[in-house]
């Protein structure tokens, strides 16, 4: 698979899942914007990694949640480097807490970033990709989107909202040949699953089939392959990478 030539914009591009997808895309041939919020030198780590395996990517400081910023991002991003040719909308935050006790404030402000940022973001882009009559919009939900989980209403409610908005785009952009798909990873080596003790850890894995959690690199994988020309044909759909924990539809 084969990116040379194209541009990509990675929102949450700093650790985790994000820098892996980063990564990975510019080891393709892509050029990557490393969009981060409050963490620079976070995003200097990834922008340090595309670069010492050859690759080409810059640094761009937004809130997925403001359109303003998001608009002016994309329109310097646009004239300096063209594109984006790739959207991957895979920043998020977490705010949890059992229903009860949640405060309105943490609802609006993960709907806000995990679902309004993926609407703000992709609507920026994809004027750029119809009027190329090319484009891929990958959007990073999650397990807990499809099965729920205790103490996360609001992240789950935003992850589930994706895959609804997902198949929308997809049937509102494939008239242009801009394919639209999800990804949602189940339980993910990151620096959030490694705050977990080694007995969470452990209950977590015997939820999993394969017995182990996931590599940021097995999401990169996936969006590697929905950001090439060989998923062409693949749009509306969601590639579960979660170990066998989800097996639905």
């Amino acid at each position: 698979m084969n990116l040379e030539g194209t541009t990509a914009l990675v929102t949450g591009g700093s650790r985790g899942i994000g820098r892996a997808i980063c990564v990975r895309l510019a080891a393709m041939g892509c050029v990557v914007g490393v969009n981060y919020v409050a963490n620079p030198s976070a995003a200097e780590e990834t922008l340090s990694a595309i670069q010492e395996q050859g690759g080409k990517g810059f640094l761009l400081q937004f809130d997925v949640a403001d359109s303003v910023e998001v608009q002016a991002a994309v329109k310097a991003m646009s004239k300096e480097y063209g594109g984006p040719d790739i959207l991957v909308n895979n920043a998020g935050i977490t705010r949890d807490g059992l229903m009860a006790r949640m405060k309105e404030d943490d609802w609006d402000a993960v709907l806000d970033t995990n679902l309004k940022g993926t609407f703000i973001c992709s609507k920026a882009v994809m004027r750029g990709m119809m009027k190329k009559r090319w484009g891929r919009i990958i959007n990073i939900s999650s397990v807990v989107g499809f099965l729920g989980n205790g103490g996360q209403v609001n992240y789950g409610a935003a992850k589930a909202g994706l895959i609804g908005l997902t198949k929308s785009m997809a049937r509102e952009l494939a008239p242009r040949t801009v394919t639209v798909n999800a990804v949602a990873p189940g339980y993910i080596v990151t620096d959030m699953t490694s705050e977990l003790s080694d007995e969470v850890q452990e209950a977590i894995k015997a939820q999993v089939p394969l017995g182990t959690l996931g590599q940021p690199e097995d999401v990169a994988a996936c969006v590697a392959f929905l950001a090439s020309e060989e998923s062409g044909y693949l749009t509306g759909q969601t590639l579960h990478v979660n170990g066998g924990m989800y097996m639905g539809n």
